[in-house]
């Protein structure tokens, strides 16, 4: 009776009102509400996004990308939402365009999280509930909860190093989560429930636990907790059949080789189509900007919950061994000095997206090249950031006392000496 009441719950809450980025809700339920800050329509100053541009160029560059789709909106002073660049190098494909669905990578760990704090606030399941209880087959995970999975902090391995060569070369492959969690599973631990670790075998089996516990698909539970109460309509864990991000337009997605020396930069590889399973709910979730940036918006506030305790973001950990004070991770999410959000890599794109959850500001933004992996992405976000919030206000408005414990110098650095080596493929042997 629970899981019918809530699935009648969350019908309700769907009908709601997208007025630009930010959304308000409105239905005969008023169960679920969320009013979003006020938020500038207008563009940002052009200093500003002369400056973002050449952020966005330069990460282009260094990542070996072609093009990608950026969102930044500061409510006191306007956004920028835009394509940049093309789908693949020398201009062939067309530009990118800010319509395009691409693969959102690790931000899908905040959409799991979500289900579950959604599940807990409606005593579906409780955080400290075992993992053997929902999971078969994972037997020595007996003293690890569905809240150490969301947390990062059970120990396990990841499986992305070991797996993403079979990615690549057999992108249709359709991958049974637990199969592909074994790759980690089977990994070096470390001590469990105080120390964060990025794995994905985290999402990878919280995910299976949610299905198990409610008798829906993790699709349906995206949807049905998240995708729909915030109108996210271009938004979702698609069916693990090998296909492109979307039917409608989509940013391709590739990788590079190595070769002798580096990469291959003039001939990137498409993997645009690819079976959603290679990520699931870690970081199989597809979107475009405008969706990813209303989500990040509505996330950082945690607007989906119905309940204010358990508090999902109240007891972060360093992000890793000698991390930055104000770099740390907890709910699925990386907090970021004010900023919640999350970033990382999924074959043939890397996404990152934050938001400040008093002010609504907010940074989002993928490129159409992995090879680099995840940081990368990260460091343009955080340079973007920086960047934006500098932003004057905008006529009749006043700048809130908002600011970040770093400067849009550092990272700019930080990607430009992270830049792959891009060098042309040996010519054959004559004879």
């Amino acid at each position: 009776m629970q899981l019918l009441s809530s699935r009648r719950f969350r019908a309700a809450a769907a009908g709601v009102a997208v007025l630009g980025l930010f959304l308000t809700g409105c239905t005969s339920d008023t169960t679920f509400s969320y009013t979003p800050p006020e938020q500038v329509d207008g563009a940002l100053p052009d200093d500003t996004v002369a400056a973002m541009t050449d952020a966005v160029n330069n990460a282009i560059a260094a990542s070996g990308s072609s093009g990608a789709v950026v969102g930044v909106w500061v409510p006191w002073s306007g956004s920028w939402v835009t394509g940049v660049g093309t789908q693949d190098p020398g201009g062939e494909g067309g530009e990118i365009s800010t319509d395009m669905a691409f693969r959102i990578g690790d931000v899908t760990r905040l959409m799991t999280c979500d289900v579950l704090y959604a599940l807990v606030d409606e005593d579906i399941v409780e955080l400290d509930d075992k993992v053997p209880d929902y999971v078969s087959g994972v037997p020595d995970l007996e003293n690890i909860t569905l809240l150490d999975l969301c947390n990062g902090t059970s120990g396990v391995g990841s499986s992305e190093e070991i797996a993403q060569a079979a990615w690549r070369n057999t992108p249709e492959r359709v991958w049974a989560p637990l199969e592909l969690a074994a790759y980690g599973l089977g990994a070096e631990r470390t001590v469990p429930h105080t120390t964060y670790r990025g794995s994905d075998v985290n999402y990878l089996l919280l995910g299976m636990a949610l299905e198990h516990a409610t008798g829906l698909t993790a699709s349906e539970l995206i949807a049905e907790y998240v995708t729909e109460p915030l109108g996210l309509d271009a938004t979702a864990l698609p069916r693990a059949t090998p296909a492109a991000p979307s039917t409608g337009p989509v940013m391709n997605g590739h990788y590079l080789s190595e070769i002798e020396g580096g990469y291959d930069c003039a001939a990137p590889i498409d993997i645009t189509t690819l079976s959603s399973s290679t990520g699931y709910t870690d970081s199989g979730v597809v979107s475009t900007i405008d969706d990813l940036g209303r989500y990040a918006q509505a996330e950082a506030r945690q607007a989906l919950r119905t309940q204010e305790e358990p508090d999902r973001y109240g007891a972060p950990l360093p992000a890793y061994e000698g991390a930055p004070s104000w770099l740390q991770a907890t709910g699925g999410a990386l907090v970021v000095g004010s900023l919640i959000g999350q970033q990382g890599w999924t074959p043939g794109y890397v996404t990152a997206a934050y938001a400040d959850p008093t002010t609504g500001f907010t940074v989002a933004v993928s490129l159409n090249n992995s090879t680099t992996g995840g940081n990368i992405i990260g460091n343009l976000a955080w340079e973007l950031a920086a960047i934006a919030s500098k932003a004057p206000a905008a006529d009749g408005q006043t700048a809130p006392e908002f600011g970040l414990p770093f400067t849009a110098e550092q990272y700019h650095q930080a990607i430009t000496d992270a830049a792959i080596p891009c060098v042309a493929p040996a010519a054959p042997a004559e004879g």
